[in-house]
């Protein structure tokens, strides 16, 4: 009989323990609730966000922290109405430096407004902890109250600078039933051995989470592999950058391929610490046995790119923890630093490196997401990028619903109520998904007209790495010395696996951009240059010529 002691599940990280599992399980944002501090002429839909903290931007070409006063003494006013107090920071936390960083032209500086509690407070003399949508309403009433009744909120609030302060949103990664702020309890599920009736469900929705209905469920790949062509003379490589969980080891994805550590300045950009869903699988939650619901994503999306452009080089920059949660200001301090390399590379300067296509299989749905009541943080540093050249490909989301999701919303979408016009640089494409037959939509992905087009996203096949979860096969009979059983759910030694959601329809348009990009001659080049060149690929496959 075959040896089946050994435990195939990689271990935790070193040092590991129960708190560092508690620790991580701590969601970081919280719901908002639209009939908190409400205000005239603001009317707020749902969304998640850190209620201890809130973004401020400085306008592109001011550079100095006395641009910050204005905006930075209307927080602190209306934190102090409640008892709080604010602090400006970095990005990434960090005290502010009286000489700012090299930023790109035309990108603006935002910086984050930590919420504090007096010694008081902390100590529980008050009942209330801060709540960043309270500061950022009465911070709007308090532009509006200055103007006075029957005045343009949005215009009242550009003018006030009011429309430069925002919420720190929560961004959640979005592959089926993934979105921890949409379930009713994310550590209570019913019993996977016990099912009812599998064709009988309440949301047919769920069916593509389900194993066999394309949610993750192993796969075996018996094709060659991608052909990595040679670089003509006069060329170089297309790059995607791929924000999300990061990447794993896969015989596809080697290091002369897959940039696991990209820098800038000797600093790694994104998140770089022990808890990477793409090397440990199964890191916040109880010890259920199954794996995270995250656990592979970056993976299986390097997979989709090196797929469709296999003459690509892909940088995997990790973004999201293993609850497949973003904080907004971690999204922007990843986008500054992708700008300030896309535009060294573009301009021949030193520590540069060119970025052809950014991959987001990512979004938030903003509370108030028309014109002048949302700040354009995140549009401005996309805008930046796509001004250097490189295209923006957003995933569109998996609930089913038409309510725009941010970043792919951001666009000048037919009928768009958020003020954005066309900017002459490359494009932003939203992406839905296709059922394997590519000519339905699937049933979970969102709609509207702010999707600018649609890819396979439902039962896709690519790379993961070689986990095994807890989730057992349901049936073994060794005979002849073989280890016989039925498919382990969560074995996924073989290295491949079925998947579904928009997450993974947004990477294979941003793999088809890249193979069409090396097609041409892609020199290091200047922005204008870069951008027809990215214009006439995107143009080629929203016309279909890559399907």
């Amino acid at each position: 009989m075959p040896d089946d002691t050994r435990d195939p599940r990689p271990p935790q990280p070193k040092g590991w323990s129960w708190r560092d599992r508690a620790r991580g399980s701590v969601i970081s944002g919280v719901v908002l609730d639209p009939g908190a501090e409400p205000l005239d002429g603001i009317e707020a839909f749902q969304t998640a966000y850190v209620p201890h903290r809130l973004l401020i931007s400085i306008p592109p070409g001011d550079t100095g922290l006395e641009s910050l006063e204005g905006p930075y003494a209307r927080v602190r006013a209306a934190a102090r109405a409640f008892g709080w107090d604010a602090v400006a920071q970095r990005l990434d936390g960090a005290e502010l430096a009286e000489v700012p960083e090299e930023r790109v032209p035309g990108a603006p500086r935002v910086l984050r407004v930590q919420l504090t509690t007096p010694d008081e407070v902390a100590r529980g003399v008050s009942p209330s902890l801060p709540d960043a949508w309270r500061v950022l309403q009465r911070v709007r009433r308090t532009a509006l109250d200055a103007v006075g009744e029957g005045a343009d909120v949005g215009a009242a609030l550009r003018k006030a600078g009011a429309d430069r302060i925002g919420l720190d949103h929560i961004l959640t990664l979005d592959p089926i039933g993934v979105n921890p702020f949409m379930k009713t309890n994310p550590f209570m599920k019913t019993n996977p051995f016990m099912k009812t009736n599998p064709f009988m469900k309440t949301n047919p929705v769920d069916e593509y989470g389900s194993r066999g209905s394309g949610g993750r469920q192993p796969v075996a790949w018996v094709g060659p592999g991608p052909t990595r062509p040679p670089v003509p003379e006069g060329h170089r490589r297309a790059v995607v950058a791929v924000l999300d969980t990061g990447a794993g080891a896969h015989s596809w994805l080697p290091d002369d391929i897959v940039d696991r550590r990209v820098t800038v300045d000797g600093r790694v950009v994104g998140l770089d610490d022990e808890a990477n869903p793409e090397i440990y699988p199964d890191l916040y939650g109880p010890l259920d046995g199954q794996l995270d619901d995250v656990a592979g994503h970056g993976t299986f999306i390097a997979g989709i790119i090196r797929q469709a452009a296999p003459a690509a080089d892909i940088l995997a920059i990790r973004v999201a923890d293993a609850h497949g949660m973003v904080e907004e200001s971690s999204l922007l301090a990843v986008l500054e630093d992708l700008a300030l390399l896309a535009y060294r590379a573009r301009h021949g300067k030193d520590g540069g490196r060119p970025i052809d296509v950014v991959s987001l299989s990512l979004g938030y749905y903003h509370e108030t997401p028309q014109d002048g009541l949302y700040t354009r943080d995140l549009y401005d540093l996309l805008a930046v990028l796509r001004g250097l050249g490189t295209t923006v490909v957003v995933s569109a989301g998996n609930d089913a619903i038409d309510r725009p999701t941010f970043p792919a919303s951001l666009w000048p979408w037919p009928g768009a109520d958020n003020g954005l016009l066309p900017d002459g640089g490359a494009a932003h494409l939203s992406v839905g998904a296709l059922n394997p037959d590519r000519r339905t939509t699937a049933l979970f992905s969102n709609v509207g007209p702010w999707v600018r087009l649609y890819a396979p996203g439902a039962a896709v096949v690519s790379t993961i790495p070689d986990f095994f979860g807890g989730v057992q096969a349901s049936a073994r009979d060794d005979e002849y010395g073989r280890e016989r059983l039925t498919i382990g759910p969560e074995d996924y030694r073989g290295g491949f696996a079925v998947w579904s959601g928009t997450s993974f329809a947004a990477p294979l348009v941003a793999g088809r951009i890249a193979a069409r990009l090396a097609e041409g001659a892609l020199l290091s080049a200047g922005e204008d240059s870069a951008v027809a060149a990215a214009l006439a690929a995107t143009r080629a496959v929203l016309a279909g010529d890559d399907d």
